[in-house]
């Protein structure tokens, strides 16, 4: 999907000139004749789906410094570039303490506008894209910072904030790759424990004969090799979230242990004489038919009960496609900007390809593929030619 920039500009003429550049560079241009017009539609139903604002600074009626008062507070992470005929100190340092990312002086060139205007996206792709990591960090993500647009997502969001309001069990149930930790980081977000620990364990990651130690903890010389004393996943983050993710794979014998932990709230560190109380939210997930798991006698009834007191299954990307283009013009994004690549968006040709494409590997797939296809793109669109592999198999 390509980005929108909303031009305000109550001159006509410098309006279409404006309108040419943006659309020569590859944004949908929305022009705009007033401040007034440009706050209505940046306040309006459409207005989240502006990525920049190209501003001129002298209007009748509210002009540029009053639409730039009210929306950088209320839109602090939109881009805003001020046009102004009047390049003086005075002007510029105003301009920017109110928020605007850079000014451009009357008349314009098109060749400093790209500039900005590329400048801006980026810095603004990367920022938005630490800030989502710092948020993940510090327990704080949320269901706002999730691309989840398609109805099929609804329930799953829905399920998630109410989830989120109590320290009920909760088991996320899905294919590979279609967001099952970034669920959880959310529901912590939104919940008590926002801002606490998010621990996150992969069962299928750890060797089995180290799964006690790296889930409960171990006590010094507990065995060969424990040189020191080791606190384990549950007390790294009691006081918040324990995501254990594939949780089918844990052996049956740590199975026993972690009923035990989870119905007396303690663990017991390898070779520690008494236990260790601990205060976590449960939240697991699978991507396994778990109860299939219990009838085969390879997961315990009584755990798979206490795991799954609240369901919540998140459907593949091919069940809800209506999430590719805004997942794909976020990768294109934040891909580019970091990889220092002119691309800005997709050919209506080749983001029907990927939208007609299954995606066995889901959303990290999907991430995966346009990060291939920007490394292979020499231009600022990407086509049907970079991803080959997918236009083998459509």
């Amino acid at each position: 999907m390509t980005q929108a920039i909303l031009i305000v500009d109550d001159d006509p003429a410098q309006r279409r000139i404006l309108e040419e550049v943006v659309n020569r560079d590859g944004y949908r241009a929305i022009p705009v004749e007033s401040g007034e017009a440009a706050l209505a539609y940046l306040e309006g139903p459409s207005g989240a789906d502006i990525s920049l604002v190209v501003l001129d600074l002298v209007m009748p009626g509210i002009d540029g410094m009053e639409v730039l008062k009210r929306v950088h507070p209320a839109k602090p992470n939109l881009p805003v570039i001020v046009l102004t005929a009047h390049g003086g100190i005075e002007t510029v340092v105003n301009v920017m303490r109110e928020g605007a990312s850079d000014f451009v002086v009357k008349p314009v060139s098109p060749e400093r506008l790209h500039v900005s205007m590329r400048n801006a996206l980026k810095v603004n792709a990367l920022t938005g894209e630490i800030s989502r990591l710092q948020k993940r960090q510090r327990g704080q993500l949320t269901f706002a910072d999730i691309i989840a647009p398609s109805q099929a997502m609804d329930p799953v969001i829905r399920l998630g904030k109410r989830a989120a309001q109590s320290n009920i069990p909760i088991l996320i149930e899905g294919e590979s790759g279609v967001g099952k930790e970034l669920i959880a980081a959310a529901i912590q977000g939104e919940g008590e424990r926002a801002g606490k620990p998010f621990v996150t364990v992969n069962c299928g990651a750890i060797p089995e004969n180290l799964v006690e130690s790296i889930l409960f903890g171990h006590e010094k010389g507990a065995f060969t090799g424990a040189s020191d004393k080791h606190a384990g996943k549950f007390q790294e983050a009691s006081g918040g979230t324990l995501f254990l993710d594939e949780i089918g794979e844990l052996p049956l014998d740590i199975q026993v242990k972690l009923l035990r932990a989870l119905q007396e709230g303690e663990v017991d560190p390898v070779g520690s004489k008494k236990p260790v109380k601990v205060d976590i939210r449960l939240i697991s997930a699978t991507n396994r038919d778990m109860l299939q798991m219990v009838k085969e006698g390879r997961f315990r009834e009584d755990l798979y009960y206490r795991l799954n007191v609240f369901p919540i299954h998140i459907p593949a990307i091919r069940q809800r496609k209506d999430d590719i283009p805004d997942l794909v013009a976020h990768f294109i994004r934040r891909l580019a900007a970091e990889e220092g690549k002119e691309v800005v968006g997709i050919s209506n040709e080749a983001l029907g390809m990927l939208c007609a494409y299954d995606w066995p590997g889901n959303v990290r797939q999907i991430e995966n593929t346009v990060f291939r296809a920007i490394v292979l793109c020499d231009g600022e669109t990407l086509q049907v030619s970079d991803f080959p592999q997918i236009a083998s198999m459509v």
